[in-house]
């Protein structure tokens, strides 16, 4: 894998092709804002936490980069959290813009991890049937796998992403810099995705992340730059095949039906995201053994891996209970993935080739 400070894809979906820049220090660079489509109304969607540390950074950067007396720039500040992923947030967001009378060339800026990156995304996807909006996600989660593809959601009591739409982003803009003042949890929710993609699709790439696990630990930017940028061409590859998961996009939910079981019966209140999908990707390996006869050297393998990443690798014993087999069997019932009754599982085959069960 070669090594570049600045890394620019692009996502081809024809009319709603965009690019992903990728840098170390991106948000301090003087051309920043010249990456950005020009707007007169802009209102930038964030959270509690975040909004204090990059927040003043972006609103100093429009106030010196645009000095056109009709621009009006507005700032929505969520709480922190999966919780705050509900009708409520997204209702917060259409309050703000009408309250300040933003018309339908408003561009939305989702400045923050997954769930403002998801929660920003509807809000475009619905406000005066659509508006433009782009992606700057701060943790890895949101990096290298919820910006990207176009996925818009919020919760619902009954099930996680159970509300939302297919909307791309005109770009996603990923400094690595904004990793170093992550917390050590989340960014090791973040890595649980990226191993994922090693599983579904790319056994070089997971033998990569074997190899590199001191210095991905450690967040070196130059490793940090190579390991999002081959999960966005993973996923960027599989979007652009498959933009609205009617087949392999359903590929990237590995450990997501069961992971998306645990959260839910937790209330989204003990595991972080990533936390979740690791325990889900464990459960989904071992199925592949006893289904597909996947070697469980495999297991092994991801297991030491997830470990190392300080990401559980097993439903811890004072949780036995709440995520019972027949449980998680209701739950996983109520999966958008699922078809005509039956729960449909990514599993996989080999190690770097996925299948659906």
């Amino acid at each position: 894998m070669s090594v570049s400070l600045f890394v620019s894809l692009k996502i081809n979906l024809g009319q709603h092709s965009y690019p992903i820049h990728i840098q170390d220090y991106l948000l301090d660079q003087p051309n920043f804002l010249d990456l950005i489509p020009a707007a007169n109304y802009i209102c930038v969607v964030t959270s509690e936490s975040v909004s204090k540390l990059y927040l003043p950074k972006l609103q100093i950067f429009f106030e010196l980069g645009h000095k056109n007396n009709n621009k009006k720039i507005i700032s929505v500040i969520l709480p922190d959290g999966e919780s705050a992923k509900n009708w409520d947030s997204l209702n917060q967001i259409f309050t703000a813009l009408l309250s300040a009378a933003m018309p339908r060339n408003t561009l939305l800026i989702a400045l923050g991890g997954g769930v403002i990156g998801d929660i920003t995304g509807l809000a475009a996807s619905l406000y005066q049937r659509g508006i433009p909006y782009i992606q700057i996600p701060t943790t890895l989660l949101a990096q290298v796998d919820s910006s990207i593809g176009g996925k818009t959601a919020i919760n619902h009591s009954l099930g996680k992403n159970m509300i939302g739409s297919f909307y791309q982003p005109k770009m996603v803009l990923i400094d690595v810099q904004t990793l170093k003042t992550l917390p050590d949890r989340e960014y090791y929710a973040g890595l649980a995705e990226v191993i994922k993609y090693g599983l579904i699709a790319d056994a070089n790439f997971f033998e990569f992340l074997e190899k590199n696990k001191e210095k991905i630990l450690a967040r070196d930017p130059e490793i940090l730059i190579q390991i999002i940028q081959r999960s966005c061409e993973i996923k960027g590859h599989i979007v652009e095949i498959d933009e609205k998961e009617t087949g392999i996009r359903a590929y990237l939910n590995l450990g997501h039906t069961y992971g998306h079981a645990i959260e839910t019966l937790t209330d989204y209140k003990v595991f972080l995201h990533g936390e979740a999908v690791s325990m889900g990707m464990v459960l989904a390996i071992e199925k592949s053994i006893e289904i597909f006869k996947l070697d469980p050297v495999v297991l092994t393998r991801t297991r030491d891996l997830l470990k190392f990443f300080k990401l559980p690798a097993e439903i811890p014993e004072n949780l036995l209970d709440c995520l019972a087999p027949e449980k998680m069997q209701i739950a996983m019932g109520r999966d958008k993935k699922n078809l005509e009754g039956k729960i449909r599982l990514i599993l996989l085959k080999n190690l770097g080739e996925a299948a659906v069960y």
